[in-house]
């Protein structure tokens, strides 16, 4: 089989990048699940970003500030639930006004529309009356997107592009071959194809770094490449199941982030249909950890503690466990905020750390990597 275009990965950056080339020639997304977006594209909060944490400049800022509006307008146009409901970052006590000063600077220097300082606490009350905090920083353009729906809806619009879906297929090894790639693929009867493709781009997400690998990259970066290795980050989320305690909440509900520890902290968050969950908590995993996306209930008690500090009503009695995800992390523990890796080497298109905003970013990393080729 020969095509012009392979992608690899059937999550929501795959299939945008695919349904972006379709009109190029013979696509091909390439998908090792039985159904695309069953990785980390569904295990998240599904939260639409507005740009606001992002050093300025960066690929994370400038593709969440453009997909934030294709993201609205495409669940517009796909009949995609999503619900504009705004976000709150909190500043829980005087000790943390500076941090939150801080957040704010950045949204301005990132131009993040509409957002806007509260410290009237009788109006945070008004907001939020669950919540307790001493200042407020709100995002209007923040909101939430049925994430399955909205790959479900990237998948049908690539094959009605005349792209082809292939499920249950998993790369096995990739090599140039001439001017393009060779592949091998393992279908689902467990028999191996040979497909040759033009230009290859790496969306598979958590499994990038090893397809780069097979190609011949060196994970930590060399003169000519630049570092691919992923560090695995855990996080978990805990459910609010008590119905009155989690309709009394309105928006998402930020503390201060804590990027060195890997993520924003402990959050609320509200699903299209109004469910409220905290998380997601962070945990780095040593390589080469299986990954695991059941849920357990180990971070009961940590989580009863994190929402303690801005949500007084709330107890360990009201939560139940939630889903697991796992951000794929340029960066390691520890280390410095790295950016959205997509590099582009003679056909190629390598996809790394495409963590959050990875989801809002989606339909504008799609527009940046058909540039790129």
């Amino acid at each position: 089989m020969d095509l012009d275009i392979a992608v690899i990965g059937g999550g929501a950056v795959g299939l945008a990048v695919a349904m972006e080339l379709a009109p190029r020639g013979h696509v091909a997304v390439i998908e090792r699940r039985h159904a695309p977006g069953l990785e980390n594209s569904s295990h998240n909060s599904g939260v639409i970003h507005a740009g606001i944490y992002y050093p300025t400049g960066s690929l994370k800022h400038t593709l969440c500030i453009e997909g934030n509006g294709l993201l609205y307008a495409w669940a517009a146009a796909h009949d995609v639930r999503a619900r504009r409901i705004g976000k709150l970052i909190i500043a829980v006590d005087e000790g943390e006004v500076d941090a939150l000063a801080g957040v704010a600077a950045q949204a301005r220097a990132n131009g993040v529309p509409g957002v806007s300082h509260i410290s009237d606490i009788a109006a945070l009350r008004e907001m939020e009356p669950a919540v307790r905090c001493v200042a407020a920083l709100f995002s209007p353009s923040t909101g939430v997107v049925d994430q399955a729906a909205y790959v479900r809806s990237l998948a049908a619009a690539f094959e009605a592009r005349g792209g082809w879906l292939a499920l249950r297929h998993e790369l096995t090894s990739a090599e140039r071959h001439g001017a393009g790639f060779r592949l091998q693929v393992r279908g689902p009867d467990g028999a191996t194809s040979v497909i040759d493709a033009g230009r290859l781009v790496n969306g598979a997400g958590l499994g990038a770094p090893a397809i780069a690998a097979m190609l011949g990259y060196p994970l930590d970066g060399s003169a000519t490449s630049p570092p691919m290795r992923h560090h695995v980050n855990k996080g978990r989320y805990y459910d609010i199941v008590t119905p009155a305690k989690a309709r009394a909440l309105r928006h998402l509900v930020y503390p201060v982030p804590e990027h060195a520890r890997g993520g924003l902290g402990v959050h609320v968050t509200l699903n299209v249909d109004g469910a409220a969950s905290l998380g997601p908590d962070t945990e780095w995993l040593a390589d080469g950890v299986p990954l695991d996306f059941r849920a357990d209930d180990t971070r009961r008690a940590e989580f009863a503690a994190a929402a303690a500090r801005y949500l007084p009503s709330v107890t360990a009695g009201d939560l139940a466990p939630g889903q697991v995800g796992y951000r794929p992390k340029l960066q390691g523990p520890g280390g410095a905020l790295t950016d959205f890796l997509a590099w582009h080497d003679r056909g190629y298109v390598h996809l790394g750390g495409i963590e959050s905003p990875g989801l809002t970013a989606s339909l504008a990393l799609a527009r940046y990597v058909a540039a790129l080729l």
